[in-house]
This record gives C-alpha cells, structure tokens and sequence, in this order.
C-alpha cells in the first residue's frame, strides 16, 4: 500500500548476463505490449512497470466496446480518467469503485470527475479494511490483474506488474464479485481457474504456495509483517528450498528480515529513497522445474491485506510470463543491497 508508506519507507559474468537479459527482455517487451491482448483468445501477457510505462493499460481502457469495470485503491492520473470519461461518452457502459476507507482524500477528485462525465463510480464497501484491489474488465471478456495503482507520480519509480488475460473462467468471477462489491453485497468470490481473492481465501493460497516448493522461491513484496507468511518462508529455506526475497527497506521490517536471514533466506533491499520502490507482490516458485508457477497480485504480506483487506491475484503456469518473471525479479535482487 504505497501511499502509507511512501514518506516512511518502497559469478561477474552470470550477474552482468541477466542483468543484459532483463534489460534487452524489457526493451524487447515493451513493443510487444503496446497493442492489448485480443479479447477473443484465452491469453495471459504480463506488463513490467517502470520498464514499459502503461500504454499497454491505456490501449486496453480505450479497446472497450460495451464495457469496463475497474476496482481501485487509489486512482490519480488523469489520462486513465479521460480515457473512462470518453468511454462513457461513446456509450461504453463505465463503472468504478474506489476505496474509501484509506484513500478517499486522494480519490475525490477522480471521483467527482468521473461523476461528473457520466461514468457510474461508487465508493468501495467500508465493510473491508481497505480495498486494495487494482483490476480492470473490459467488455466481459480481458482482464487486467494487477500490482500497480493507476497513480502517475509512482509510474517511473515502482516495480510493478499487470497480468492482462482472457480466461472465461476467472473474468466471470472477477464480475461477479465486482457486481457484488458496486452493489454492496455479501459474496464469497468465486476462485474462477486461477484467482487469489482476499479476505476469503488469499492467506491459505499464499501458505500453500510457498509450503509446496520443492527446490525455489523468488519473491517481492513490499510489507512482511504476517507471520504466517514469515514461518512459511522459514520452514522453506531449512528444508533445502533456495529462498530468494527483494523489497524496499522499512525498519518495520527489520525483525522479520533479521528471522529470515537466520533460516538461510538470501535477502537484497533498497533504501526508500531508491531510484526503484519495490511495490510489486510476486512470488515465483521451482522456476525452470516441473511444476513451476508464480503468484502475481495486490496482496501484501501484511494481516490486513490477507484477512481484512479486498484484494485480487492470480496464480500463473504460462512459461513465457515465469520467464520475465524470475528474469526481472532476479535483476532487482542483483541491484539491491544485501541483508547483513
């Protein structure tokens, strides 16, 4: 959750390798992403930011033909907002709820104007700590899954992640919970093929996921304050598995560091006044194994994300998406600072 923490925390030849690789990857992938997936094939496509800016995102806001659906935490930039104020003007059917409970401040102007252009915005449930959740659906067909608020100031400094997608299955439950959540209603979210809905489910998910590793974990995250999470990932390194954690330093997280490093977890930070804040929540497992998968998501390891918070991940097989993946998070712990 940025925006709290902002102002308070964020072999020679093998290392310059993946770091070439991740940047060519990057450069490579950023042409791929400037057209949005095609809302009539089941595909997963990943958007890396700060490396490919949100044109990708935009491209999708403006392919909408009958509708978009889109849950926020925080919302400040104003050409996702013209580009939902246009829509609606077009006749797309426009609907969008924003949290309340934290950042209803830095919402409101977003809100208003919105409002104002026709577009059916509402406040998230305050049933929810916060929701956290950052998705868009477009047409009832793509969706975006992602890391990343739709907020400008954080766009050239955070790492971050979208998964965009067509897989009938998981849009139909993202809108069933958003119709739920626009209309303040009880639901228990349906988990669709491959979705990781918090309160409800996320904790467990998460637990399992780096429980069942057999030889690798790579991770970023921006809190570890769950202890579940931190025994999890403990448990992991002492059973033999690689533990791998990069993340922007916070002293809230010194003891949680200082336990992990005891079981054997290689850690890399970076100072919060860093040109790169670690936003992102992924977490890769048994890269280039059998079996490998990646959680890519809003949720924090924190309490309130995994049990008080509306928040929405996926969990991925798709090898080309591990792949930049494990390059991109492997280049980050390359440039950070080793936990001592």
């Amino acid at each position: 959750m940025r925006s709290r923490y902002w102002w308070s925390e964020e072999g020679r030849v093998t290392l310059f390798a993946v770091v070439f690789c991740s940047l060519c990857a990057g450069a490579w992938c950023s042409d791929a992403q400037a057209k949005p997936p095609k809302a009539n094939a089941t595909t997963q496509t990943l958007v890396i930011e700060p490396d490919q800016g949100l044109t990708s995102i935009y491209n999708l806001i403006q392919s909408a033909k009958t509708s978009i659906d889109m849950t926020m935490y925080e919302l400040v930039d104003t050409q996702a907002q013209t580009l939902l104020d246009q829509a609606a003007a077009k006749g797309v059917k426009v609907r969008v709820i924003l949290d309340q409970n934290l950042e209803r401040s830095n919402n409101l102007a977003a809100f208003n104007d919105l409002q104002s252009h026709g577009v059916q915005v509402v406040w998230a449930p305050i049933k929810y700590a916060a929701t956290h959740q950052k998705s868009v659906v477009i047409d009832g067909t793509t969706a975006a899954v992602m890391t990343l608020n739709l907020t400008t100031r954080y766009y050239s400094s955070s790492r971050d992640f979208a998964v965009v997608e067509s897989d009938p299955k998981d849009v139909s439950a993202i809108e069933t919970t958003f119709n739920a959540d626009f209309a303040n209603k009880a639901i228990t979210p349906p988990v669709g093929d491959s979705l990781v809905w918090s309160p409800t489910v996320s904790k467990a998910d998460l637990v399992k996921l780096i429980s069942g590793s057999k030889t690798s974990l790579l991770i970023e995250n921006e809190e570890l304050s769950y202890s579940a999470i931190v025994t999890a990932l403990s448990k992991a390194a002492k059973r033999g598995v690689s533990v791998t954690l990069c993340m922007t330093d916070s002293s809230d997280w010194t003891a949680n560091l200082n336990t992990l490093a005891k079981a054997g977890v290689h850690i890399s930070t970076y100072a919060a006044t860093a040109s790169l804040y670690i936003h992102a929540k992924v977490i890769v497992a048994d890269y280039g194994k059998s079996g490998a998968k990646a959680f890519v998501g809003s949720e924090n390891f924190s309490e309130a994300s995994l049990t008080k918070n509306r928040e929405l991940g996926l969990i991925t097989t798709d090898p080309a998406i591990l792949s930049r993946l494990n390059m991109t998070v492997v280049s980050d712990f390359s440039g950070g600072t080793p936990w001592k």
